[in-house]
Formats: C-alpha cells, sequence, structure tokens
C-alpha cells in the first residue's frame, strides 16, 4: 500500500490511525484526507515531532498498515 491508495481508502483507514494516534482529533483526520504531508504536519503540531520525525513516524504507520494487509490476505 502506498500514500495514494491511502487517499483512496482514507475512510477505511481513519480508525487506525486514531487508534494509534490518539491525539489527532476528527477535524484533524478530515483534514489529513490521506496526504502524507498533511498527516507528517498534524503529527507535529499534535506530539511536537520535528518534520524528519514526524514523515518517519508516518511512514512506519503506512509500513504497519501494508504488513497488516499482507496478513489478512
Amino acid at each position: 500500500m502506498n500514500w495514494a491508495e491511502i487517499e483512496g481508502k482514507w475512510k477505511q483507514v481513519k480508525g487506525s490511525i486514531k487508534q494509534r494516534w490518539g491525539n489527532l482529533t476528527d477535524d484533524d483526520l478530515d483534514y489529513i484526507a490521506g496526504s502524507r504531508d498533511k498527516f507528517a504536519g498534524k503529527l507535529q503540531e499534535r506530539y511536537g515531532f520535528g518534520k524528519e520525525q514526524a514523515e518517519k513516524r508516518a511512514d512506519e504507520w503506512l509500513k504497519a498498515q501494508h504488513d497488516n494487509e499482507n496478513v489478512t490476505q
């Protein structure tokens, strides 16, 4: 799964984001709408991460989604 696929499946993955990143609000999730840059920005804002750390965390979350998808298939 890549970020383009996440954008297309955003409604389905919002729950996973909310579960992992509880400080993100519903409004944050609506704003992010599957965008890696917006997601990383909100992680910076809500968790105090630096830009590189936020981008790394976003990509780690994406990788976990990909790994979970492979396990369930």
